[in-house]
């Protein structure tokens, strides 16, 4: 990169931090209750989608809530040859992308941004950016605290934590503010073996409380709000068992394809894509008993203890536990969209699921018996997340010489997107002089009455990074439990004789394959 270019950025920031907005000033709204300490935050792989589409703008939505450190200062690393002034209009353009923009906040905020060219095989280029970092963190006063997001794909995850490691990186101060912690992003491996191979790599120049496993679903209000509903209200956590309710329904479903993520997808599949991460952690968060306090070890303690009761996967007997998919040519939205195997870059005769359905069992006191049907696919009727707490159905209806033996049992859905609401649906009796039964709905939609500031995902996780709180990030004890589950039914169903015997198809735009019905009986 051009030294010149790089002196220009850095008298840039100086000026603008003479006439920067005053930082220590109250929050102007309930953000946190702390300020992060001054930090820079090295975006590896930041000429990315990633990086324009969400770390960026998150950012930027920080800095105008005040929810960043004072000073703070962002640096871009990638393979592109780019000045920092380069990084900074494309930056801006991503921001009119995505409709957050402000003109008057921009010209301060962009003077934080920085960009050195880095070489992901080359020991010298991440020396020098050590030394890069070093300049920048003299002349701004960050006190050495440094965060670095690998915004890179999984396959260099290794040898960038080692490059970074070797360069003197990952090394904290003895001093209370000189800390140091990467952010890794989903997959965490492909299987078991490979995600404790990443992990063992992690560990040679990190130690675990530098290491932040990030899945942008757990940092989803509505995710968050979970534990709040049945541990903060003493009407649902008593019932919140295998006695009164039947079956539990997490559905995370997607009406897009799979874009620009071709290459990933075909050789991650919807297992490794959405059911080792995201599903696991809204299983985890829906099945666990209440921690003693709300602290991260202690939460996450007790989603650890769920991993370990699911019952291991019969895959002696797939069919009756799982049903897997692949979407063909179908309408969304009255557009026709094509099959996946007539995607941009898609094997023609490619075997990965794009849908799945999988029935689980934990085997506790808690949950003993109830089935917990987890849902996630592509290319389906809408996109939505959810679960469904089905309770049970009354166990003697008096009415019965009335309105028969069977009474529609209550139901509790807590809405996660695009309807980010709480309802509960019940029986009342229909007005009239005959007694008639009708279902009701009560609802909370989750930003009722509220005015302030939404955190969008990446906002918190980039914040709680940056707060040193790990309690929406995975632990590796979660992630390896969760591979030790997941790992034998990717065995089974990517080594069986004919693997397209267990992959249906199912039209674009559809629920998904029919077989999912038996699933349920």
């Amino acid at each position: 990169m051009n030294k010149s270019n790089e002196r220009d950025g850095m008298d840039q920031v100086t000026k603008a931090a003479t006439t920067a907005p005053d930082l220590a000033v109250p929050f102007e709204s309930c953000l946190t209750e702390e300020r992060p300490e001054p930090c820079i935050i090295v975006i590896v792989g930041a000429s990315g989608d990633l990086t324009s589409r969400k770390i960026v703008p998150a950012l930027f939505n920080l800095y105008l809530n005040n929810g960043l450190p004072n000073p703070f200062l962002i640096l871009g690393c990638a393979r592109t040859n780019l000045s920092t002034p380069e990084f900074r209009d494309r930056m801006k353009n991503a921001l009119k992308t995505v409709d957050i923009l402000d003109d008057s906040k921009w010209q301060v905020f962009s003077s934080s941004l920085y960009y050195h060219s880095i070489d992901y095989e080359e020991p010298s280029s991440f020396n020098a950016m050590a030394e890069y970092l070093r300049e920048l963190n003299k002349k701004h006063g960050t006190k050495g605290n440094r965060i670095f997001y690998l915004a890179i794909p999984p396959s260099l995850y290794k040898s960038t934590a080692q490059m970074l490691g070797k360069a003197g990186l990952s090394q904290e101060g003895e001093g209370v503010n000189d800390w140091v912690r990467i952010v890794v992003e989903k997959p965490f491996g492909r299987d078991l073996d490979s995600a404790i191979d990443l992990d063992q790599s992690l560990h040679e120049h990190f130690r675990e409380h530098q290491i932040f496993r990030i899945d942008h679903y757990l940092a989803k209000e509505t995710v968050q709000n979970i534990l709040m509903f049945r541990f903060a209200n003493a009407i649902f956590e008593p019932i919140w068992n295998r006695r009164y309710i039947d079956h539990v329904s997490i559905t995370a479903a997607e009406s897009l394809g799979v874009e620009h993520r071709a290459g990933y997808y075909e050789q991650a599949g919807v297992l490794r894509d959405m059911f080792q991460n995201h599903m696991m952690q809204i299983l985890a968060l829906t099945a666990m008993d209440p921690p003693s306090l709300f602290e991260a070890d202690r939460v996450r303690d007790e989603k650890v203890k769920v991993y370990r009761t699911m019952r291991p996967f019969p895959t002696d007997d797939l069919q009756g536990y799982l049903v897997l998919g692949q979407y063909s040519a179908g309408s969304i939205d009255g557009k026709q969209v094509p099959a996946y195997r007539d995607e941009p870059g898609i094997n023609p005769d490619s075997l990965t699921p794009t849908f799945a359905m999988m029935k689980v069992f934990l085997d506790n006191w808690r949950w003993q018996g109830v089935p917990f049907y987890l849902t996630s696919g592509k290319r389906l009727a809408k996109k939505i997340t959810e679960i469904v707490i089905q309770f049970k159905e009354v166990p003697h209806s008096m009415f019965r010489a009335i309105l028969g033996e069977h009474i529609t049992a209550n139901r509790l859905i807590l809405g996660i997107y695009p309807d980010e609401k709480i309802s509960l649906t019940f029986q009342t009796k229909n007005p009239g002089a005959r007694v008639c039964l009708r279902s009701v709905t009560m609802d909370f939609h989750y930003h009722q009455n509220y005015t302030g500031p939404i955190l969008d995902a990446y906002e918190k996780v980039l914040l709680d990074c940056m707060l040193g709180d790990h309690m929406l990030f995975w632990r590796q004890d979660g992630v390896e439990l969760c591979w030790s589950f997941l790992t034998p039914i990717l065995k089974e169903c990517e080594t069986c004789g004919d693997r397209s015997k267990l992959l249906l198809p199912y039209n674009s735009g559809t629920s998904g394959p029919d077989a999912t019905k038996n699933l349920m009986k």
